[in-house]
């Protein structure tokens, strides 16, 4: 199942003086919501998506218009009522609402981030994998981090948020092999950081520490674009042609 949590508050955006969530922005003819949805086109026909949404300006019509145009066979949509403390959270609560199985695997991706021509891992590579992290070699300490357990090894010691541990970024791309793993990780971490907004990337940490088979993956930083924050969009719109388009070209 892939997962699409789009249940912020889009506060940046706001203050910048836009309206409406920012998955509605259009930019090179489709909104951004389909930029980065159609990140996973290669299984618009195989997979389960699961949206997950707070209904204001219209969100719940405009998902079900945007998935019906980018040809989706299997849509779940859940609406939540109210803001929640992180995309931990609203994966959780999503999956809760959605009455997923225990054992679906779950990759889980951000609303404001493209990933063109994404493909899954050879099952062969992540047969023995309890949960993975795509990320790429980045600067900066805005992001999600991942500390690998040894010099070559694709196995992870540690995740951190906004803490760089090493030059290893997260994409927004999150994979766990069960829904199970997902809310046994989930609530470890309620529990340990209490009212603290809840992100996806340390919840891993509950599994390392369990001996769970946690690894990552790594892509080019020019394979992702970013659209989380207005300067980031706003440098996105003057990109002619998309980057997105350019690398989707080259996968074909």
């Amino acid at each position: 199942m892939i997962v699409i949590p789009m249940a912020g508050l889009s506060k940046r955006f706001t203050d910048a003086g836009y309206n409406g969530p920012k998955y509605m922005l259009e930019a090179h003819g489709k909104s951004l919501f389909a930029h980065s949805v159609n990140s996973f086109e290669k299984y618009f026909q195989s997979e389960k998506f699961l949206f997950i949404y707070r209904e204001v300006e219209g969100a719940g019509t405009f998902v079900r218009e945007e998935t019906a145009k980018l040809g989706i066979s299997n849509c779940v949509f859940v609406k939540l009522e109210q803001p929640t403390r992180g995309q931990a959270e609203t994966v959780m609560l999503g999956l809760q609402q959605a009455n997923v199985e225990a054992e679906e695997t779950l990759l889980i991706f951000n609303i404001d981030t493209f990933r063109p021509g994404f493909q899954l891992p050879r099952p062969s590579v992540v047969e023995n994998w309890d949960g993975y992290l795509e990320v790429f070699e980045g600067e900066g300490d805005h992001w999600s981090f991942v500390l690998p357990a040894s010099f070559g090894s694709t196995r992870v010691k540690e995740t951190a948020e906004k803490r760089r541990i090493s030059n290893l970024c997260s994409t927004g791309l999150y994979y766990f092999r069960t829904y199970q793993l997902f809310e046994k990780a989930f609530l470890a971490e309620v529990r340990a950081q209490g009212d603290a907004e809840l992100f996806v990337a340390p919840i891993y940490n509950h599994l390392i520490h369990a001996k769970a088979q946690i690894h990552f993956t790594v892509i080019e930083q020019d394979a992702v674009t970013f659209c989380g924050v207005p300067s980031e969009y706003e440098e996105f719109l003057r990109c002619t042609p998309p980057p997105s388009i350019i690398t989707s070209q080259k996968t074909r």
